[in-house]
């Protein structure tokens, strides 16, 4: 028997390299007022901005220098005002942005009362404006998922601006605009693709939908990302594309685990990367949750089938770990998390929503099992 489930997705998918010359058309179909948030460096965004100032568009550049705070978004909202469209071109912070801002600006209010954990967690008040997501990275699938990262400072934490009308009416991957990615951001957020489609395989909350997309995900996102340390091609480059999608897809409808509630309590505390965090997480996360859930059952066969996928790539759970350290991904302590921070973050983290999908429950003292082992 199949337990019930539902499917939250952008209501247009384009994938595929070249489809980002669909963009110009698809956006001046959404309005003529056009807020345009990018990364820190508006010359990767020139393309785009010319092409719809060519349309007859009037747009409204707006830069993103990193992960979006409270203060950042408070900020773009007020900017965005009178617009008929967001558009976010950029990596995941940059996406979660451009996806806060469509969904903050027609509902009244302070960010506050819409952010999980923090804040009152209110549904939106009004429905978004038009959203269209061109990621640049292939990392967090954001152009897929139903939430916005925010990060809160004086809580010193990570938490999302959650809502399922909050996925992109259009999410354009196109490959070819991940070409030439610096080799530790690909290798940070490889990583963190990958996480994305191990953890939601492995979900208390998976179903055959997400299923369908992780087993061929994680094998092949291993793979691609070993292939891309080494020398980079666009066979390579199109399939992590296709994994980070998958991993936003399989996230926003089977939830994640304790790499991602460990994760989001760190990023807020030090303000590390999140795909290193997931990274430097993964190995030690998926030993101890193994251990507890036993050689028996349906879980227990999942990590095999996770064990079985990363051995074939690496040789080992133990190889990944080695080589990923190897190819420069730093240890929690490089990252600002220091041995007297664990038992506060392994408390914190229990609280985090991506811990109430994680396939066995794991008390404190694991959790600082975990950070220890990662330190």
């Amino acid at each position: 028997m199949i337990t019930p489930f539902a499917i939250a997705a952008p209501a247009r998918i384009l994938f595929g390299r070249g489809q980002a010359k669909a963009a110009v058309p698809l956006i001046a179909a959404m309005g003529r007022r056009i807020f345009l948030v990018h990364g820190r460096d508006i010359r990767r965004a020139d393309w785009l901005l010319a092409r719809l100032m060519q349309a007859g568009v009037t747009v409204m550049p707006y830069p993103c220098a990193g992960e979006p705070t409270i203060t950042m978004v408070e900020a773009a909202v007020s900017a965005a005002k009178g617009s008929d469209c967001i558009v976010a071109l950029g990596g995941g912070a940059v996406v979660d942005l451009g996806k806060a801002v469509a969904g903050l600006l027609p509902s009244p209010g302070p960010v506050i009362d819409y952010l999980e954990v923090v804040g009152r967690g209110l549904p939106l008040a009004a429905a978004p404006l038009p959203f269209i997501a061109l990621p640049t990275t292939a990392g967090t699938g954001a152009e897929a998922t139903k939430n916005a990262v925010i990060d809160v400072p004086d809580r010193r934490v990570k938490v999302s601006l959650r809502d399922d009308r909050m996925i992109a009416d259009v999410a354009i991957v196109d490959p070819s605009l991940t070409d030439g990615c610096p080799k530790g951001v690909t290798l940070a957020s490889g990583l963190d693709a990958i996480v994305q489609v191990i953890e939601p395989y492995l979900s208390a909350r998976a179903n055959p939908y997400t299923d369908a997309l992780c087993q061929r995900a994680i094998p092949t996102g291993l793979a691609a990302l070993r292939s891309l340390m080494i020398v980079e091609n666009e066979v390579a480059r199109d399939q992590m594309a296709w994994v980070s999608l998958s991993g936003g897809l399989a996230l926003a409808n089977a939830g994640l685990g304790a790499v991602h509630g460990l994760a989001g309590v760190i990023g807020g505390r030090t303000g590390a990367a999140h795909g290193a965090t997931c990274g430097v997480l993964l190995p030690h996360v998926l030993r101890t949750n193994a251990v507890a859930a036993g050689t028996d059952g349906q879980v227990a066969k999942r990590f095999e089938e996770v064990f079985g996928w990363i051995s074939d790539v690496f040789g080992s759970l133990d190889g990944l770990e080695s080589w990923a350290h190897d190819e420069g991904l730093p240890r929690l302590s490089a990252l600002g998390v220091t041995p007297q921070d664990h038992a506060e973050i392994s408390v914190a983290s229990l609280g985090a929503s991506s811990m109430k999908a994680n396939p066995v429950v794991l008390g404190q003292a694991e959790l600082q099992a975990i950070l220890a082992a990662a330190g």
